[in-house]
Formats: C-alpha cells, sequence, structure tokens
C-alpha cells in the first residue's frame, strides 16, 4: 500500500486530479487513527472530536499548493505539522477562556501524551519546541513527526534522511530536554 500512496502523491502533485479521488480514501482513514490517538484520552464528550480533527487537517493538506509530494512518510510529515497547528490554535483558545492558571506538568514518558482539557501543557509543549527548534532543528522536527505524526523511527529517518539509530537518540535527548525546559519553565 506504501508503494500505492507515493504513486498517487506524486501523480496528484503533477495535476492529477484523478490520483486524489483514489487517494483521499488511502490517507484518510490513517489520518483518523492519527487524530484519534491524540485524542483517545480525553473525555468521551471533549468538544474537539477525531473527525473534527482530521477533517480539518485533510482540507488543509488539499489546499497545499506547489509541493512535490516525495513518498508516504513525505505526506504524514507534512499532516503532522498541520495537526500540530490545529492542535495548539484550539488549546490557546481554549486557555484563554479558562481563568487563572496553575503549574504547568507534561509528562513525556515513552510516548508524550497531553491532554485537551488542560491546554496549557500543549502550549508550554510547543513554546519548549520552539526552543529547541533554535538549539537543535532536528531534533524538533523528530519530536514533531514522532508526537504529532505518529510516524515510526524507520519513517521519521526516511523523511530527514538519518538513520533509525540517530532518530532514537534524538527522540531520547529531545524528550529530556523538553521534560528539562518545561519543568524549570523556562
Amino acid at each position: 500500500m506504501t508503494r500505492n500512496i507515493t504513486h498517487l502523491l506524486k501523480e496528484w502533485s503533477e495535476g492529477d486530479q484523478r490520483a486524489l479521488d483514489e487517494l483521499t480514501p488511502l490517507v484518510y482513514e490513517e489520518l483518523r487513527q492519527q487524530a484519534a490517538r491524540y485524542l483517545r484520552k480525553e473525555r468521551p464528550n471533549h468538544s474537539l472530536q477525531a473527525t473534527a480533527l482530521i477533517n480539518e487537517a485533510f482540507l488543509r493538506l488539499i489546499d497545499v499548493k506547489d509541493v512535490q509530494w516525495q513518498n508516504r512518510a513525505h505526506f504524514f510529515a507534512i499532516a503532522a505539522k498541520i495537526m500540530r497547528r490545529i492542535l495548539l490554535n484550539y488549546a490557546r483558545d481554549q486557555h484563554r477562556q479558562k481563568r487563572g492558571g496553575s503549574a504547568v506538568q507534561v509528562s513525556l514518558s515513552e510516548v508524550a501524551t497531553f491532554t485537551l482539557e488542560r491546554p496549557e501543557e500543549l502550549i508550554a509543549l510547543d513554546d519548549a519546541l520552539e526552543r529547541l527548534t533554535a538549539v537543535d532543528e532536528r531534533k524538533s522536527r523528530v519530536v514533531e513527526l514522532k508526537y504529532f505524526g505518529g510516524l515510526e523511527n524507520e519513517e521519521i529517518a526516511e523523511v530527514l534522511k538519518i538513520s533509525a539509530i540517530t532518530v532514537m537518540r534524538d527522540w531520547k535527548f529531545a524528550k529530556a530536554w523538553l521534560f528539562r525546559e518545561i519543568e524549570n519553565g523556562s
């Protein structure tokens, strides 16, 4: 299936609308699963549902102009960035609506998690990621692709053109760095 997605992405990049029609059901389901993973720990009646997240992300993806899609991993890397922006905007909107504030604590365990019930956590993570980008852009991209994109180490390695072992080292470093940054409230 990966080869089929890559082939369709390239045809779509060349302006073939039929390729987009064929591609949509293939990538939509995977994007929906990705969005569901982000929101799985939320309360059942949470106002941001996986379907809304994926629909917004998908609409933005098909509006992207002049992208020469390289492969499946490239597509899902862009999707990760778009979902990050959507989730961050949602969290900032929710945070603005809240009064007061409290200490921000984000756990960066095996796979970093956040809850949209506490949007300040996502905002703190995004702020720390921006600071990490200034220090080491590649490590920041690894976090973005793994956390927001749900990509596996091999897929991240393909996107960033590095080895899977380097991805693992970058992920380990980035988790520790982000934890320290968030813990210190920098």
